[in-house]
């Protein structure tokens, strides 16, 4: 009699493993990534597999694996020299909703005269950073569009110190393969080196030309628009440049690490 318990499915995991290596293959010839990126999805592994996809641990090792690889197809793809799109003042989104993992009332409250960026890992310089010193620094502005996840979009006017500016200040190790962002509301995030160094990555302190307000982040907000919204973290307090992946809040529980919008 067999027993009433799931079994782990092994035929998927080793037909998964199969496609992933096949498609890895695949993916070294640049004119056939986009189809790679096209099928390399939940409905294209069931489609090729053959497979009815469950809940059981097997599936969910598979899911993470393809996961894992589909952040190595966008950041084949991702090209560090285009720049995201830039909007005009009358099409900026007013007002620009706020967004996080909990209400507005429990926004956290930063005291901009202690609050300290500190910077940590693979770096030979500066390690921490107050206000008026990013304040000094070389300042721009962008009006781009932040898009969520969730499904919406909306355009904001951003200024602040270019991150790449930033992290070469600071003495970071600029070879490194990411860069890892941890906030006064506990949420973290980490990003690769290429996006860090985008000339759209922005460490920003104002909105709207103003000084960022709470809600938006304040003090300091890493706005990156060739990034979905949960890849741009805000109220940050240290960043660690490392080669040991770091993972996220969201990428933690399933989301996808890359993010590219």
């Amino acid at each position: 009699m067999r027993s009433g318990k799931k079994q782990p499915n092994a035929f998927l995991v080793s037909n998964a493993d199969s496609i992933i290596k096949d498609a890895r293959s695949e993916l070294k010839s640049p004119a056939r990534r986009l189809l790679g990126k096209q099928i390399l999805t939940l409905g294209g592994i069931a489609m090729l597999s053959g497979c009815d996809l469950s809940n059981d641990k097997s599936v969910n090792t598979m899911l993470r694996k393809m996961s894992f690889f589909n952040d190595r197809v966008q950041a084949l793809l991702f090209d560090p020299n285009k720049m995201a799109p830039t909007y005009p003042e009358s099409m900026i989104t007013r007002p620009f909703p706020f967004n996080a993992f909990y209400d507005i009332d429990d926004v956290p409250e930063v005291d901009p005269a202690t609050w300290r960026l500190q910077v940590g890992g693979l770096v030979n310089g500066k390690r921490s950073w107050t206000l008026g010193e990013l304040q000094a620094m070389p300042q721009e502005s962008q009006i781009t569009r932040h898009i969520c996840i969730e499904g919406w979009s909306a355009i904001g006017h951003w200024g602040g110190v270019r991150f790449s500016e930033f992290l070469r200040r600071a003495g970071a190790d600029t070879t490194a393969k990411y860069v890892a962002l941890h906030c006064a509301d506990n949420y973290w995030t980490s990003i690769d080196m290429p996006t860090a160094l985008h000339a759209q990555t922005l460490l920003t302190l104002t909105y709207d030309g103003d000084v960022l307000p709470p809600k938006y982040g304040f003090p300091a907000k890493l706005r990156m628009p060739t990034k979905l919204g949960y890849k741009n973290p805000k109220h940050i307090v240290a960043i660690t440049v490392t080669n040991e992946y770091p993972g996220g809040y969201w990428e933690n529980q399933g989301y996808n690490w890359f993010g590219g919008s």
